[in-house]
């Protein structure tokens, strides 16, 4: 179909459109014919048959009620007529692919001018390229999910399994041998934590909680036990068909009775008379991606202690979604395990060793928790930085307020302050073995993570004093700020309470401390 020709107006020839039954109007050197649309107008007739407003140039009362997406809508942009004669417009599309050119809207590493001793050429091809996938392919499908409540499109998971993101998301590893990732920007061989650091960050900006952990957030936290602690032929039953999309996983720890207390749960598993069989009863709870996962990484309690086995989705397995503050589309279920049968072969790790299996996931688990959390705090700052600019009160705008500017600087002074201290931690896990990780770097990511999840909580409640109203509705301008201010508390939960965390880093610390160390 092809497009409608524009004409060129003066702004003279604007102003002479000014009644409700001709009523046009400039948008940003645009202009356009709101006759027919005035009735439908959601605010109301009154609004723009203002004389300051028909006929008028409304950029900034445009602006400081919508969003700029709204005239990119089909039904909105087919509004426009013409261009002014002599101007271009000053106010961009969003161009896929491209860095915002806010500050702090992007970490040092990517704004020009700034160096990082942590980023690499293959750092920065894969973070182009993700960034043009995350824009084009999920981000559509993020927002429409978000809203229906339905889980991720398989479209979309699809899509990242030919790109072996799924695979990358596991972390450096044997696992990535033989890949293609990303259609060969980065080799299996370098691929390192930063690298996973990056696709963490970039599939962060979505600005859909819910959607983020249903895109395969149970995988993350699911797989690593099967890829670590399974025998050779279950790993090879699930772990390609995982990796590819086909089917899926989740992590089935927390119960009602049980959460922080990993050993405080009640599920049990017992071995059927022959040795060769366990019987699993009982519930778990909160469980991410459990409505639509096909096998559950469970913890129960046994005869040798904690252990942790591998259930197949089949009889006596049941699913229940649970509503919670964002969408369902995470899948977040309340599972029920009734005499369910399942081989002793399926048992992860040692008969009584499942302590063991879980803390070696946590790491990692609380790892990624902290690159999103650092992300997302960015995507709220550069939310708040437009709307001060943007904005007028009492006649100036919103940043010319002392108290906004306060606001400001603590929310940029807190992301920047996670994200150094979380590349510092990356940095750490390149060069320590695992077993180093696990000794030296449990108390350091436990703190990270209470101290990431607290600065997002007051990030949150400042972005909604700066947006007011419009920070607690969740529709236009302040939609993602409402979003981000509703489902920022998971992140303090889920992977350990923050309180938990951060009592975990000081008692590494304390267990460290010199026998000789007096004031």
């Amino acid at each position: 179909m092809a497009s409608k020709e524009l004409k060129v107006f003066t702004r003279e020839e604007v102003e002479k459109h000014n009644t409700d039954s001709d009523l046009w109007v400039i948008i940003d050197s645009k202009v356009y014919d709101l006759t027919r649309f005035k009735n439908l107008h959601p605010g109301g007739l009154a609004v723009l048959v203002d004389p300051e407003i028909a006929g008028q140039d409304a950029t900034e009362a445009f602006y400081g009620l919508h969003r700029h997406e709204v005239l990119e809508r089909p039904q909105y942009a087919r509004l426009q007529i013409g261009t002014l004669k002599d101007e271009q417009p000053v106010i961009v599309s969003r161009v896929i692919g491209e860095l915002s050119t806010v500050p702090y809207a992007e970490p040092t590493w990517l704004t020009g001018g700034y160096y990082s001793p942590y980023y690499k050429e293959s750092h920065r091809r894969l973070q182009k390229a993700l960034r043009v996938f995350v824009d084009e392919v999920i981000y559509p499908d993020a927002q429409a999910r978000e809203e229906d409540n339905k889980r991720p499109s398989l479209s979309v998971i699809e899509e990242m399994a030919k790109l072996e993101l799924h695979a990358m998301r596991m972390g450096p590893g044997k696992h990535l041998r033989g890949r293609t990732l990303m259609g060969g920007i980065v080799t299996p061989e370098e691929f390192d934590y930063f690298h996973e650091l990056i696709i963490n960050q970039e599939l962060a900006r979505i600005g859909a909680r819910g959607y983020g952990d249903g895109l395969q957030g149970g995988v993350v936290i699911g797989l690593p036990p099967v890829l670590n602690f399974a025998r050779p032929e279950i790993k090879e039953k699930v772990v390609p068909d995982v990796l590819a999309g086909k089917k899926f996983i989740c992590l089935a720890i927390s119960e009602a009775h049980a959460g922080s207390d990993v050993m405080g749960l009640q599920t049990k598993a017992v071995k059927t008379p022959d040795g060769q069989h366990w019987i699993i009863n009982g519930t778990k709870k909160w469980i991410t991606n459990g409505t639509f996962s096909d096998y559950f990484t469970v913890g129960c309690k046994t005869e040798g202690g904690f252990t942790v086995i591998l259930v197949e989705r089949g009889e006596g397995v049941e699913t229940k979604p649970i509503k919670t503050s964002y969408s369902t589309t995470a899948g977040t279920a309340y599972i029920t395990f009734d005499n369910v049968k399942v081989p002793v072969s399926h048992t992860l790790g040692p008969e009584g060793g499942g302590i063991f299996v879980i803390l070696s996931n946590f790491n990692h688990e609380r790892w990624v928790m902290c690159t999103a959390s650092a992300r997302t705090q960015r995507v709220i700052v550069e939310e708040c930085m437009k709307w001060a600019n943007q904005r007028k009160a009492f006649g100036r705008p919103l940043s010319s307020q002392p108290v906004i500017r306060n606001k400001l600087a603590g929310m940029i002074a807190r992301t920047e302050s996670v994200q150094n201290w979380l590349e510092n931690v990356t940095h750490q896990m390149c060069n320590m073995s695992y077993k180093e990780q696990a000794q030296k770097l449990a108390g350091q990511i436990g703190l990270l993570k209470m101290y990431s999840t607290r600065c997002a909580q007051t990030t949150a409640q400042d972005a909604v004093q700066i947006f007011g109203g419009r920070g607690i509705t969740r529709s236009g301008m302040g939609r993602f700020v409402e979003h981000y201010h509703r489902t920022v508390p998971f992140d303090a939960l889920l992977g350990g309470a923050e309180d938990v965390l951060g009592d975990l880093g000081v008692r590494q610390a304390i267990k460290g401390m010199p026998k000789n160390a007096r004031l």
